[in-house]
């Protein structure tokens, strides 16, 4: 996403806050201002910069969302149907 097109840029406005999740394509494609350079997750936040501003929101905003999207994903809470 930090490859810019309008249409990555329509998908990137289109998906609901709550459904968003975000990575990098490591060790591949790093993102602005790190290309050139091999990719690693610690870039995630330079995602997540360029997320808000195409989304007109905040860093904060990503953040906190991305993160309880990626808590519910990865560890839903247990449900006893018995």
């Amino acid at each position: 996403m930090t490859f810019k097109t309008w249409t990555q840029q329509d998908a990137m406005r289109a998906v609901a806050a709550d459904r968003l999740l975000i990575e990098t394509d490591s060790p591949y494609l790093a993102p602005v201002p790190h290309r050139g350079k091999r990719n690693e997750p610690s870039y995630v936040p330079a995602v997540a910069h360029s997320l808000a501003e195409v989304r007109g929101t905040t860093f904060e905003e990503i953040a906190a969302d991305t993160t309880a999207n990626a808590t519910r994903l990865f560890w839903p809470k247990e449900k006893d149907d018995r």
